[in-house]
């Protein structure tokens, strides 16, 4: 199975050349770290910067320079600055081509949980119900289950809902699987990962159709 470097590596075979791209807080923001160097993306966070690179080398962090889950970023030649009114007037206005997220729960049918566990002191739903709101290709960066063992990837959302039928794809430890209208269908199989411990780790309904291939990083 993958860890969060592993499923950040593959995310990053989903964007392409000329891309606006916008990175959530956690996994997602890894996926800058491994885009190809042959094509020209654009990463944008919501806090109010277009052009963000890798994360820096140890002792080269500038503190002025985060991205919005206040983790320091370096910024690529021609990157700009701007406030939050407009890095949002972006996100509304759909010029973000593909927005990857984080997320604690996600259901079969695309809906999305990921900013508030009830009960647990939260600072706010951030930027991501605007992103889920405006976005038409979304990919979600998780963990296949919790901590428990307990799959997040279920017939319904227990959690506060961020978004509803937003959710396109799905990268886990475990697999690559796509929301369809029928439900999660299983696109890829993580290394050394077989199709039945997906399907046991997989709660809402899980389609398999013909040889799943493991997936190559």
């Amino acid at each position: 199975m993958l860890d969060k470097n592993g499923i950040a590596q593959r995310i990053a075979k989903e964007v392409k050349d000329g891309f606006y791209v916008n990175l959530g807080i956690g996994i997602p923001t890894l996926v800058a770290n491994f885009v190809r160097d042959d094509i020209e993306v654009e990463f944008q966070s919501e806090n109010g910067i277009l052009g963000m690179g890798p994360f820096p080398f140890e002792g080269e962090e500038d503190a002025d320079l985060i991205n919005a889950g206040k983790q320091t970023i370096t910024a690529l030649p021609g990157a700009s600055f701007f406030d939050s009114a407009t890095s949002f007037g972006m996100i509304r206005g759909q010029h973000v081509d593909l927005t990857i997220l984080g997320a604690m729960e996600v259901a079969e049918n695309g809906d999305i949980a990921n900013w508030k566990i009830p009960g647990k002191m939260v600072k706010g739903m951030g930027g991501a119900m605007d992103l889920v709101a405006s976005a038409e290709n979304i990919i979600v960066a998780m963990m296949h289950t919790n901590k428990a063992g307990e799959s997040k990837l279920l017939k319904k959302c227990s959690l506060p809902l961020t978004g509803v039928g937003c959710v396109t794809k799905i990268v886990t430890n475990l697999a690559v699987i796509e929301v369809t209208t029928e439900g999660f269908k299983l696109l890829e199989r993580a290394p050394g990962v077989s199709v039945e411990e997906i399907e046991k780790a997989t709660e809402g309904k899980l389609i398999i159709e013909g040889e799943i291939p493991e997936m190559v990083l």
